[in-house]
């Protein structure tokens, strides 16, 4: 039969063991923090067979509608155009017609109102009046809420185009006193 250590002796070894493993983490310790664990890899973007819609580009100034600075508006495609002086669009935004159209043709910008209450009871600003039709004032405006307007009552007879209110805030910085506007149908 093998000799038995005493008690004294297994601790005594174990406690040696212990001291060592101590001294070890000890001086890695000493040489500074461990390298940061790799990146773990992330899924990336992936193609689809069935890609998310994009917004259109926006729809070229209609032929026929002049040359130089204006703003064209276009009847059927209920679409506004601000067209610098070198015919390059700057702005173009959809818009909401009155029951009012003006006629096709050439028109000016003969006043501007900063704000006033639209026929539906809408507080509006950045009026530009541009036409008189069937005894209707036909102006750009916005709904200083930003609101679409509302379907207007029967019968009613409304000249203002409501636009949104960034597209109303440009419209008023572009179409000064005199400025064109084109309609085409």
């Amino acid at each position: 039969m093998p000799a038995r250590l005493p008690s004294w002796a297994w601790v005594s070894g174990l406690t040696v063991g212990a001291i060592a493993a101590v001294s070890v983490l000890a001086v890695q310790a000493d040489r500074g923090p461990r390298p940061a664990a790799a990146p773990v890899a992330r899924p990336g973007p992936t193609v689809s067979a069935h890609p998310s819609p994009k917004e259109s580009p926006t729809p070229a100034v209609p032929d026929g509608s002049g040359a130089g600075r204006r703003i064209v508006y276009s009847l059927g495609d209920d679409r506004v155009w601000l067209v610098d002086a070198s015919d390059a669009t700057r702005r173009s935004f959809t818009v909401w017609p009155g029951t009012v159209d003006p006629d096709p043709g050439s028109y000016l910008v003969g006043s501007r109102r900063d704000a006033t209450t639209g026929s539906d009871g809408v507080p509006i600003e950045h009026i530009v009046y541009f036409a008189l039709k069937d005894g209707v004032n036909v102006a750009f405006s916005n709904a200083v809420d930003g609101s679409s307007p509302p379907p207007p009552p029967s019968g009613a007879k409304t000249g203002g185009i409501r636009v949104h209110k960034a597209d109303g805030t440009a419209l008023w910085a572009f179409a000064t006193k005199g400025t064109e506007v084109t309609v085409v149908g």
